[in-house]
């Protein structure tokens, strides 16, 4: 089985989300999946059924099992089809996923994604927020995952969040944001509910913080940038039930798994 690893979100190596893609015929045996992604230790790993030109199946798994959705793997995984397999006409490609059809647009160097918005609903800040983020946020909300709201970009880089807190914490991830000097928001993204300490760029996770933002600053496009160790850069566009994602990717390597 080939295994291509692309950073996400970014035009450099060694910076932005790696994902591993893997192309596969018919699915692989669930328990093969979830063992490749935990041998990777990625964030995520995808998998790929090419339909025809312009639709495939795809899944994703991180180290702690199948989640239902995820932006930089799709990223790389679009990335992959118009560096091999470009659709012979128009330039999209589709992806049937456990959130429904999912489309990436190629628009110059940009990869672009149309994904849910999560509806978000506000919730008590609490002392175990605080004690898990060892700064107490100033408002919280929760979709899928906790959305923790604090007042600068500094707290967000020099947070060092107790994780066995943060898995109690609601939520399926748990993602923090302020107003930023440089960009419209900055953001860090935690998993360790799936074995992922900290998620270097998260897609996902910016379909509660690009909506967030929009409403808080009144402007549809937002420029998103995550404060992780190796940062990443996140064009959003919200357009109430879509959060539209675009991004770079950069190939860092091909491979072959010895199945």
């Amino acid at each position: 089985m080939k295994m291509y690893v692309v950073d996400a979100f970014t035009d450099k190596m060694f910076q932005g989300n790696p994902a591993a893609v893997c192309f596969v015929d018919v699915w692989p045996d669930d328990e093969l999946m979830r063992n490749i992604a935990m041998e990777n230790k990625f964030s995520e790993t995808a998998f790929a059924i090419r339909k025809s030109d312009d639709y495939y199946d795809l899944r994703w798994f991180t180290p702690g099992g199948e989640i239902d959705l995820c932006g930089h793997a799709t990223l790389a995984t679009g990335y992959l089809v118009f560096e091999n397999s470009a659709p012979k006409e128009g330039n999209s490609v589709t992806f049937n996923t456990q959130s429904g059809e999912l489309k990436v647009t190629k628009n110059g160097d940009l990869y672009e994604m149309e994904f849910p918005s999560y509806e978000i609903k506000s919730v008590p800040v609490t002392d175990d927020m605080a004690e898990a983020f060892g700064i107490r946020p100033v408002a919280a909300y929760l979709g899928r995952d906790l959305l923790a709201i604090f007042d600068s970009e500094e707290q967000i880089k020099n947070m060092q969040p107790n994780f066995e807190k943060v898995k109690q914490l609601d939520g399926l991830l748990q993602n923090v944001t302020a107003n930023g000097e440089k960009y419209d928001c900055v953001s860090r993204s935690f998993a360790p509910k799936l074995n992922v300490i900290e998620d270097p760029v998260c897609g996902s996770g910016h379909c509660h913080i690009i909506p967030y933002w929009a409403k808080k600053l009144n402007k549809n496009k937002i420029v998103a940038f995550q404060a992780s160790e190796r940062t990443g850069i996140i064009y959003g566009d919200y357009q109430n039930e879509v959060t539209k994602l675009a991004g770079h990717a950069h190939l860092y390597s091909i491979g072959q798994l010895n199945l």
